[in-house]
């Protein structure tokens, strides 16, 4: 019994270490090379677009349609983990990252 739960402990763990491919090189091949180098390495940085923040993170836990400011459309994405604690929320306005509020994962805070 004790190597059951033993094994079980091990593959959650293992489990939740593994990150699946968020992409392919077909797909960021035509990003500036920094923004290929974010992105393998899984670091966001401002003004990336969605499409290039989930390459580099993965899909969001939840996302959410803000109200418009300003004649802008904002969006929030909100990174999770399995226990349902707050990792990171990032605000996207007009398609590209502008915010980002975060106690965890890659982040390059440069433009």
């Amino acid at each position: 019994m004790r190597f059951l739960i033993v094994l079980f402990v091990a593959v959650f763990i293992f489990g939740c270490a593994s990150s699946p491919v968020r992409y392919t090189y077909e797909e960021i091949k035509d990003y500036p090379p920094e923004i290929q180098e974010r992105i393998t390495k899984g670091e966001i940085s401002l003004g990336m677009t969605k499409e290039q923040v989930r390459y580099a993170w993965g899909p969001p836990s939840s996302t959410r349609v803000l109200t418009p400011e300003k004649g802008k459309q904002r969006e929030e994405w909100v990174y999770s983990s399995s226990l349902g604690i707050l990792k990171s929320r990032l605000i996207f306005v007009n398609g590209k990252l502008a915010y980002i509020i975060s106690n965890e994962q890659k982040i390059v805070n440069e433009e």
